[in-house]
């Protein structure tokens, strides 16, 4: 989950840096590409607050899937305990 997350980060930081290039590199006055940066950088916010989000969940679910194996594993052993007291 970790190496997914970076992995979407960096695409994300990649995309930002190469609009801001191009942006930049584009023939048009300062204040149309000040614009154009401010209107990229609100979209990757918006980016990174959903790509944040989802991963919050991800953990969350994660998180529920490890507890319930845990648990699935304890009473597997309780079992297996009671079976070898028997003996």
């Amino acid at each position: 989950m970790k190496s997914a997350g970076s992995f979407l980060g960096g695409i994300l930081a990649g995309a930002a840096i190469g609009a801001a290039l191009a942006l930049l590199y584009a023939p048009q006055s300062g204040e149309e590409t000040r614009k154009a940066l401010k209107k990229k950088i609100s979209e990757l916010e918006g980016e990174l607050e959903a790509l944040g989000s989802t991963l919050r969940e991800k953990g969350v679910e994660i998180k529920d899937e490890v507890k319930k194996s845990i648990d699935d594993i304890e009473k597997k052993i309780s079992k297996l305990r009671a079976e070898y007291a028997k003996h």
